[in-house]
């Protein structure tokens, strides 16, 4: 059984998950608080879940319960709530309106099981339905378990869908190469990049880098699942203005990822502010791993010769396409850094080769008046030679939460 619950109260949540667990040891319950979390995305029916539990805490249950079993095809709500009279939660379409005090009872089962079991046909009548067999399918991939809601963004080979899986019980973002490859090698091709991308993050598992959750063929379309990022990525953060403290928070959590993935033997290559995602909490996640350079892996996925990656964030050393280490990725942090601060690239120029140019002979721009003291953690990063600059994440981390401190401090003091 899986359930998801929608409480604010700590202690009630504690008791329904200990009654749950006495009874059925291996039930999932997930735990949302709309105080903290906010309301359930518009587009999300729960399809993953058995039940939801909604309590009527702070005076919201009405009209929570009013807005999700309005949601054609939502899972089966059990209202938990403190009144006496069920009546309005019953006629707002509420599958089941228990009591606190019956949650000691075994009425609290026998209304699972109840919910359970609708929830079941109505899963099972939406898989095989045509309609829900329509919702399934991605552009000309029929991929089951997952619930097409729109199209999130197009690329020049493959479209990239927000979509609700069943088996994560959350949106996600699912990229599906666009066009019927002629050449059966061209897909294998593309289905080896995304396989390396899901066994890189799987290997790394670290909070700020994004969750990969499946991968797969269908209809001669390579696919794969990953985490959905309501708040877009770091460009919007961006484009609104960030101070210098939450640019050095988000800087330090990205450094944060980068020791990680070192640590584990991989190079980003493509290190820029649209590859780092927002969660809702605000903290970032690095994603887009298809180009990334596995040194435990013999297979290379790029073509040798070319030049891959973003040329206002390209290291020196990427650019003119020379061999590349970590420093190379430190260097694409300190753009970034640099880019918080003051809203502007340190090297700017209309073509790409002459911005490559420039990241290899013009010297390190001087940060403005307010984040002179910023200065030589910026010469460090964007050093030229890789000699120069911060040797790893870790020594960059350090040096990012030095300067935070140092921030903290002088605010505190004003």
């Amino acid at each position: 059984m899986r359930l998801l619950l929608i409480e604010d109260d700590a202690a009630q949540c504690e008791v329904i998950q200990h009654r749950l667990k006495s009874r059925n040891p291996e039930a999932q319950i997930v735990v949302r608080n709309p105080d903290l979390q906010g309301p359930l995305a518009p587009d999300f029916l729960a399809q993953g879940f058995d039940a939801v539990l909604a309590g009527d805490g702070r005076g919201r249950g009405l009209g929570e319960l009013r807005d999700l079993t309005a949601r054609t095809g939502f899972a089966p709500v059990i209202f938990i709530t403190s009144q006496a009279d069920p009546t309005e939660a019953r006629s707002l379409g509420a599958h089941a309106v228990l009591s606190r005090e019956e949650i000691q009872t075994e009425q609290f089962f026998k209304a699972l099981a109840d919910a359970q079991w609708v929830q079941s046909r109505a899963r099972q009548k939406w898989q095989t339905s045509p309609a829900g067999r329509d919702t399934q399918r991605f552009g000309g991939a029929f991929i089951r378990g997952y619930r097409c809601i729109r199209r999130l963004a197009a690329g020049p080979v493959s479209d990239l869908y927000l979509a609700e899986s069943e088996a994560a019980g959350a949106l996600v973002a699912l990229k599906v190469v666009r066009d019927r490859h002629k050449d059966q090698h061209d897909l294998d091709h593309t289905f080896r990049r995304f396989l390396q991308e899901y066994e890189i993050v799987q290997r790394i598992k670290h909070p700020s880098v994004v969750q990969l959750y499946d991968l797969g063929i269908s209809d001669d379309h390579a696919w794969l699942v990953m985490e959905y990022f309501k708040e877009g990525d770091l460009r919007r953060r961006m484009r609104a203005g960030m101070r210098p403290r939450p640019a050095l928070r988000t800087a330090i959590a990205v450094a944060r990822a980068l020791e990680a993935m070192h640590g584990a033997g991989v190079l980003h290559r493509d290190l820029k502010p649209g590859n780092v995602m927002l969660r809702e909490d605000g903290s970032p996640a690095l994603i887009d791993f298809g180009m990334s350079k596995d040194t435990a892996l013999a297979q290379e996925v790029t073509d040798t010769g070319l030049i891959f990656g973003t040329p206002h964030y390209m290291s020196p050393e990427q650019g003119h396409g020379e061999p590349i280490d970590a420093r190379s990725d430190i260097y694409s942090l300190g753009v970034i850094v640099y880019e918080m601060l003051t809203r502007e690239k340190p090297f700017a120029a209309e073509n790409p080769m002459a911005i490559i140019y420039k990241h290899r002979k013009e010297p390190v721009p001087r940060l403005p008046e307010p984040f002179e003291a910023l200065q030589p953690i910026i010469e460090r990063f964007l050093a030229k030679d890789p000699q120069d600059r911060y040797q790893n994440a870790a020594e960059a981390r350090l040096a990012l939460e030095k300067a935070y401190r140092f921030l903290k401090t002088a605010a505190e003091a004003t």
